[in-house]
């Protein structure tokens, strides 16, 4: 059996891309992470190299050999392949679908990680620098145009606020809320109203997806908690990603 003679700068060319591949991966993750989404630091990264070490790979046996496959074919695979792992970051719940910014960020480390593979090595940064750029730069104009009262769900988290009163001052206390909540424009998308003991009852409005300033919605809690009646007031948000 012949081995294969080593070759450093080959190798060499190897470590380069794979280096580059797991910095950039990680630098998108860290960003997913800090944000606490499914695909997060490990993830990202494990993307842009996995992607990196199959164009290498192609990369390496086309030069040796020839023939197929082909870096390009290659390249081709890690697209659909990311299909299927971007498909299991997705969920649905009702008319809802979560997930799709995850998705398209593993995409985008796939990507990264395939310009690194085939030694594109400033692309790679570039494109990198664009999939941040993405999740970073462009979120306040998502919020920006989320806080508008719309008719549809489009941003990253649902934001639920629940009212504990009296049973007797509940139309009295559900009233109150809705109208802290217009005046701010956060747009209600469902209300339910359950018994809450003996005596009280819970509103639970859960609000459109939209950018939510946290102090302002401590603000109207305060308020809600100063109304006759009322027990408690609190709020929470569930990431959709």
């Amino acid at each position: 059996m012949n081995w294969p003679v080593f070759e450093l700068s080959a190798w060499l060319s190897s470590l380069a891309s794979l280096t580059t591949a797991f910095m950039l991966g990680a630098l998108i993750g860290f960003e997913r992470q800090v944000r606490q989404r499914t695909a997060g630091l490990r993830t990202n990264t494990l993307v842009a190299v996995g992607a990196a070490v199959f164009v290498d790979l192609a990369v390496r046996f086309h030069a040796l050999h020839g023939g197929s496959p082909g870096p390009l074919q290659v390249i081709a695979y890690v697209v659909s392949g990311i299909g299927f792992l971007g498909a299991g970051a997705i969920m649905k719940e009702g008319s809802n679908v979560f997930g799709l910014n995850t998705a398209a960020t593993l995409w985008g480390s796939a990507a990264v990680g395939c310009c690194a593979g085939a030694k594109l090595f400033p692309e790679a940064i570039l494109a990198a620098l664009f999939v941040l750029a993405s999740n970073t730069l462009l979120r306040p104009v998502v919020n920006r145009i989320n806080r508008r009262p719309i008719q549809e769900e489009s941003s990253e988290a649902t934001y639920t606020v629940y009212v504990v009163c009296q049973r007797t001052r509940q139309a009295e206390v559900y009233e109150k809320m809705v109208g802290l909540l217009e005046e701010s424009n956060y747009p209600i998308r469902a209300v339910d109203q359950h018994p809450f003991g003996n005596n009280d009852v819970e509103i639970e409005a859960t609000l459109y997806a939209t950018a939510v300033e946290a102090e302002e919605l401590d603000g109207m809690m305060a308020i809600l908690l100063q109304e006759a009646g009322v027990q408690q007031a609190f709020w929470n948000a569930n990431s959709e990603e």
